[in-house]
C-alpha cells in the first residue's frame, strides 16, 4: 500500500531522479501535506462536467501502453461519487485494444486538458469495461446525442493532479466561438438600428 497518493506515480525510481536532479524535496513537502487528492471533489467534479474530451491510457499484460480519445457532448464524463468516474463506450472501430488492455491490466490514467481555460487534470486509478448492464449503459449516454453505445467504463479514482498552465496553448471550441461571433454581430445591429435612430431624430441646422 502506498504511503502517499503521490506514490502512485511518485515510485522510488521516480523519487531518485528527483533527488538527483532537485525537485525531491519540494514534492515531499507536498506529500506532508497529505499529498494529492484521492477523492473526487466539486471542483474537479465540475472540471470534469464541462468536458468534451479525455484521453484514456491502459498498458497491457506485457507493459505496452496505449492512448485512446474519447469524446462526447460537455457531460459525457459523470461523476457518480467521490472514487467514480463513468462513461458510455460507443462503437467505434471495433479493435477493441483498451477493452484487452484492461482484461490484462485493470490499472488506468486519465488525462483531462481545458485549452480554452490552460487547465489540465492527470487522474490515477483502475478500470473496467461493463458489458451486460444496459440500464447502466443509458444512464451514461449523453441526452440526443446520435451515438450508439456498446457497453460502460467505469473509472476508479485513487490519486489526481493538476499541471500548472505553462506551454498550454490556448484554443477555443468552435460552438464557443460561433456563439461568440453570433453575439458580436447581433451586438453590431443593435447599435447600427440605435445609430439609425438617433440621425432619424436629428433637426437639421437653420440657415441665416
Amino acid at each position: 500500500m502506498n504511503a502517499f497518493t503521490s506514490d502512485v506515480a511518485f515510485t522510488p525510481t521516480v523519487k531518485a531522479i528527483q533527488s538527483r536532479k532537485g525537485s525531491r524535496e519540494s514534492y515531499a513537502r507536498v506529500e506532508e501535506r497529505g499529498g494529492w487528492q484521492g477523492a473526487i471533489t466539486p471542483d474537479l467534479d465540475g472540471f470534469i462536467a464541462a468536458q468534451t474530451s479525455v484521453f484514456l491510457a491502459t498498458t497491457n499484460g506485457e507493459g505496452q501502453p496505449y492512448i485512446q480519445h474519447r469524446g462526447g457532448p460537455a457531460g459525457f464524463l459523470k461523476v457518480l461519487d467521490e472514487r467514480t468516474i463513468g462513461f458510455a463506450d460507443f462503437s467505434g472501430n471495433r479493435q477493441f485494444i483498451t477493452q484487452g488492455n484492461l482484461q490484462d491490466n485493470p490499472r488506468a490514467f486519465l488525462f483531462l486538458i481545458d485549452y480554452m481555460l490552460r487547465q489540465r487534470i492527470k487522474i490515477w486509478g483502475e478500470a473496467r469495461v461493463v458489458e451486460d448492464d444496459p440500464e447502466l449503459t443509458a444512464s451514461l449516454m449523453p441526452a440526443n446525442y446520435k451515438a450508439r453505445p456498446q457497453q460502460s467504463i467505469l473509472f476508479t479514482v485513487s490519486a489526481w493532479d493538476a499541471n500548472c498552465p505553462q506551454h498550454i496553448p490556448q484554443r477555443f471550441e468552435a460552438a464557443d466561438v460561433a456563439a461568440a461571433l453570433a453575439e458580436r454581430d447581433r451586438r453590431i445591429e443593435t447599435l447600427e438600428q440605435e445609430i439609425a435612430r438617433l440621425r432619424g431624430t436629428e433637426r437639421p441646422s437653420g440657415k441665416i
